[in-house]
């Protein structure tokens, strides 16, 4: 049984205007399209944080993840390179889309364009405790690739 959503309270920018708002494009999805409020067209190697036009009041002890577009990322080698970036709860200035492009030509990014995701999550926050010894596992101190993985 689905969880009830959260409020996440959204401040329209001026350059936000007529723009719409993150909306889950089906009923079954974990993320909500969020959509470009300016124009340009993003190099090949270049990196851009992308305006939405948007602010958020994230309540806490959630988060909001942005994610990039599949669609994006295997059709034209656009991705989000923070991915999953997060957006915390006691941010309040406008939700900006960090895109790189891995492509081998420029990619327009157009007012309206769907750019990114983004999904709610909860957080958990933590605290540690310094101790003398950790306990043991049956991976103790292997690191990177040390469970397996492609067999060449």
């Amino acid at each position: 049984m689905p969880l009830p959503p959260i409020e996440i309270r959204l401040k329209r920018l001026p350059h936000g205007a007529n723009l719409p708002v993150p909306a889950y494009a089906t009923a079954g999805a974990a993320g909500m399209d969020v959509v470009a409020a300016e124009e340009l067209d993003l190099a090949p190697g270049a990196r851009h944080a992308v305006a939405t036009g948007f602010a958020m009041a994230i309540p806490t002890g959630y988060e909001v993840q942005v994610r990039p577009r599949s669609g994006l990322a295997l059709k034209h080698g656009v991705t989000v390179p923070n991915t999953p970036g997060t957006i915390d709860s006691d941010y309040r200035g406008e939700l900006k889309i960090i895109m790189i492009n891995h492509g081998d030509t420029p990619f327009p990014i157009r007012r309206g364009d769907r750019i990114a995701q983004i999904v709610a999550a909860p957080v958990q926050q933590a605290c540690f405790s310094e101790v003398e010894e950790l306990d043991e596992t049956a991976r103790g101190t292997g690191g990177f690739g040390s469970t397996g993985g492609l067999s060449r």
